[in-house]
């Protein structure tokens, strides 16, 4: 149970939980400058493609990004249903911007979202569009983004759209048809897997987040999770608290390589 392997170690909470506000979240030392550049680009209204492998902390990196976004300078708006047509995209775009429901077509509903856009930046608040999931953007509503890359007001640029997809994503840009939206993308950042140090000190910031200071890991462990996650975020979460409940049962107070060994294969998978 839960609250048994909670108690055992006395955690005050579940160290591997996605309940994170954006201050509490952790990006390794190879991820900030990344979060740097993205940030770099939004305070010069360039836009940003950023792709990278399911788990391997995209979704932790944007957050961190929408966290350091100064709110009296910005105005995110995120887009996270992608997989619908164009002029649902454009009614998204509205009802996050706080404009009134409304059922117009899809020009209609573009210079809606772009009289917001103009009227914010009259008053020094300037866009930032983030698309996740933008692998599995609609073509047609691609084929529209490139007239939103070029948006502009007496020759300034206003806005900043940030597509953060699969490496596939990389690919679709680059096909003849999406040229024209290609060429606008000043920033084209992919996400790499973490290194060996970055998950073992990642695995140490959550459990000092729920009250635990001590090496709770031996070393062979921690390498063991890290092959087996091959990086990614999301895998390391999963064998951590497998490895956390698997010691729990035998009543140890260190996680050693054996516990590792037993969710990699109960979950089906080899030796590392």
């Amino acid at each position: 149970m839960i609250h048994d392997y909670l108690a055992s170690f006395g955690f005050s909470g579940e160290p591997f939980s996605k309940e994170l506000t954006d201050s509490e979240l952790w990006l390794p030392p190879s991820k900030l400058s990344l979060r740097d550049e993205i940030l770099d680009a939004a305070h010069s209204h360039q836009h940003v493609v950023l792709t990278g492998e399911p788990g391997a902390g995209k979704t932790c990196l944007v957050r961190s990004v929408r966290h350091d976004l100064e709110p009296q300078t910005f105005r995110l708006t995120y887009c996270h249903n992608v997989t619908i047509s164009r002029r649902d995209f454009y009614r998204q775009l509205c009802s996050a911007l706080g404009l009134p429901k409304i059922h117009l077509n899809a020009g209609d509903l573009f210079v809606a979202v772009s009289n917001c856009v103009q009227d914010s930046a009259r008053e020094h608040l300037y866009s930032v569009f983030l698309l996740d999931e933008a692998h599995l953007l609609h073509q047609d509503t691609l084929d529209h983004l490139h007239i939103l890359s070029n948006f502009d007001w007496d020759s300034k640029a206003l806005l900043s759209l940030i597509l953060v997809g699969l490496p596939e994503l990389e690919e679709r840009l680059r096909l003849r048809r999406n040229r024209s939206l290609y060429s606008r993308i000043h920033c084209r950042l992919s996400v790499t897997p973490l290194e060996p140090d970055d998950t073992a000190e990642y695995i140490r910031m959550r459990l000092h987040r729920v009250g635990c200071d001590r090496e709770l890991f031996a070393s062979d462990a921690l390498a063991m999770i890290h092959e087996a996650a091959a990086g990614s975020l999301r895998s390391i979460d999963r064998l951590a608290t497998g490895a956390l409940r698997a010691a729990s049962r035998k009543k140890r107070k260190l996680v050693e390589r054996d516990a590792v060994m037993r969710v990699c294969q109960s979950e089906g998978g080899q030796r590392p």
